[in-house]
C-alpha cells in the first residue's frame, strides 16, 4: 500500500542460540541477588520467556544478534542452561546507533502471547506476575480483538496501537474500522483521537480505486 510506514520488526520471530546474542551491556553482579532477578528467575524457569527479547541483525557478524532489550531474561537463561531463545528482530537500521528507544512488543503481539500462554495453562495470576501488571490489565489484553474484524487485525499486527484505541474500533462497522485503521497507518499516529468517529473525529473515507 502506497504510503504504509515500515514496520519495526520482522514479521516473524526467530529461535536464536542464546550463544550468538551479544549484549550491548555488561548486568552488574549485584543484580543478580536483588528481587527482580529472583522473579525473572523463578518466572522463566516455571513458564518460559513472556516477553520476548529484542535483538538486531549484526551488521558485520552473520548468523550473530545485538541485544537490544531484554539483557536480564537473557542473563538468567544462561544461568539456567538454557540455550536458545525466541525474540523479536529489529528491521531498523538506525537502531546500530544504541541511542534510540527500543519499541516494544506490539499490541496485538503481546495479545496473542498471552493468549498461548493460558492455551498452555498458565494461570492469569501467574502471568499477571510475570509482566509486573494486575489480573485485571491480562483479562483486558486477552479479550482485545473481540469485535475487531480480520482485515483491521491483520493491518495492526505489528503496530504499537494503545489499547483505547482498539476500544474505539470496536464501536464501528468493519469496512469503518479497516478505514480507520488504514488512515492512522497513512499518519503514522494511532491515538485514540484518530480512531475516527468513535472518538468523535469525523473523517471522509478513504478514495478506493477499482482494479
Amino acid at each position: 500500500m502506497a504510503g504504509r510506514v515500515p514496520t519495526g520488526f520482522e514479521l516473524e520471530s526467530v529461535t536464536i542460540a542464546v550463544a550468538d546474542i551479544l549484549p550491548l551491556k555488561r548486568i552488574p553482579a549485584k543484580i543478580k541477588t536483588g528481587r527482580k532477578y529472583r522473579q525473572i528467575t523463578a518466572s522463566i524457569r516455571e513458564i518460559g520467556i513472556v516477553q520476548p527479547p529484542v535483538v538486531a541483525r549484526h551488521p558485520k557478524l552473520p548468523g550473530k544478534f545485538l541485544l537490544l532489550e531484554g539483557h536480564l531474561r537473557i542473563e538468567v537463561l544462561k544461568d539456567l542452561g538454557i540455550e536458545e531463545v525466541v525474540c523479536l528482530v529489529s528491521s531498523d537500521d538506525e537502531t546500530f546507533t544504541y541511542n534510540r528507544q527500543v519499541n516494544r512488543l506490539a499490541t496485538i503481539q503481546e495479545h496473542r502471547m498471552i493468549l498461548k500462554l493460558v492455551e498452555r495453562g498458565v494461570s492469569e495470576q501467574r502471568i499477571a506476575e510475570a509482566l509486573d501488571v494486575n489480573v485485571a490489565s491480562i483479562r483486558a489484553k486477552l479479550n482485545l480483538l473481540h469485535g475487531v474484524c480480520p482485515e483491521a487485525v491483520e493491518l495492526l499486527k505489528d503496530r504499537q496501537c494503545p489499547m483505547a484505541t482498539v476500544r474505539a474500533l470496536k464501536k464501528m462497522k468493519p469496512v469503518r474500522q479497516v478505514d480507520a485503521v488504514e488512515m492512522m497507518i497513512a499518519m503514522n499516529n494511532y491515538t485514540v483521537l484518530h480512531a475516527g468517529p468513535a472518538s468523535g473525529t469525523t473523517w471522509p473515507s478513504p478514495r478506493r480505486t477499482s482494479g
